[in-house]
């Protein structure tokens, strides 16, 4: 019997985010390599720089699924409280981890450059395993199946970079998208049949509307096998034309 495939979770900290001064670009990020990881991105919720919401969040959601990775709220100044919180979720000390303190130094002149603002980022959860920033310096780190890494893009994806290659993946799921011209209301019953004879499958519907008015409703099947897809794309494309509509059968690359 096959194995579930891994499952994850990407919780986005930080006001900034909630505010809508700052655009989440790493979510999207993380789920394109996931996705071709073979990883099942499961949820990405954004929360607030409060200590009890952050706790509250990392212990459900490290239950539910085999990874999470958290963004932000790992820097030097005092709304940065997520490695805090991530050692209050986990039990233990929040202290200087002398290896994080010494690759920090490795960035400086002298020990006086090591204010106490910058050395609140070598300040982590005890039995933390650093994950290395060959950008800024400054690690992220990870406890258990919790992945701790930076807000700003460029540095969250060297992080990532660096411990893709630890992460146990599943199957990667192809993409298959059916694009025809019939409004999800006349298919919708027959997507809900299709889908249920094929439950391993995410079967989608995406309408749009192109720059020159025309609407366009894309169907995207979602699984392992690229032969089964086409087969079920073939379904899709049955059911659009049987409605007197048209449709494009686009397979995966």
């Amino acid at each position: 019997m096959d194995q579930p495939s891994p499952t994850a979770c990407i919780l986005v900290v930080g006001n900034e985010i909630l505010s809508g001064r700052t655009k989440d670009t790493n979510s999207g990020w993380l789920a394109e390599r996931l996705t071709k990881l073979g990883i099942r991105l499961r949820e990405i919720r954004t929360i607030p720089d409060v200590a009890e919401t952050i706790v509250a969040v990392v212990n459900e959601v490290r239950a539910k699924y085999t990874y999470v990775f958290t963004s932000g709220g790992i820097g030097p100044t005092h709304d940065d409280i997520t490695a805090e919180c991530i050692a209050k979720a986990f039990g233990v000390p929040w202290e200087l981890n002398l290896e994080a303190r010494a690759i920090l130094r490795s960035n400086y002149a002298s020990d006086d450059d090591l204010t106490p603002a910058r050395l609140r980022m070598a300040t982590l959860p005890r039995g933390a395993a650093l994950i290395a920033n060959p950008v800024s310096k400054a690690p992220g780190f990870r406890m258990e199946n919790v992945y701790t890494m930076a807000g700003v893009p460029r540095v969250l994806q060297a992080m990532f970079d660096g411990i893709a290659g630890e992460l146990v993946g599943g199957p990667v799921l192809l993409a298959h998208s059916v694009v025809g011209n019939v409004a999800e209301g006349r298919i919708a019953d027959g997507l809900a049949a299709l889908q249920a004879r094929h439950p391993d499958l995410d079967v989608g519907s995406y309408p749009n509307v192109r720059p020159d008015g025309s609407f366009r409703n894309a169907v995207v099947l979602r699984g392992p096998d690229r032969a089964r897809l086409a087969t079920v794309a073939r379904e899709v494309v049955s059911l659009i034309e049987g409605l007197g509509g048209t449709a494009s059968d686009e397979p995966p690359l």
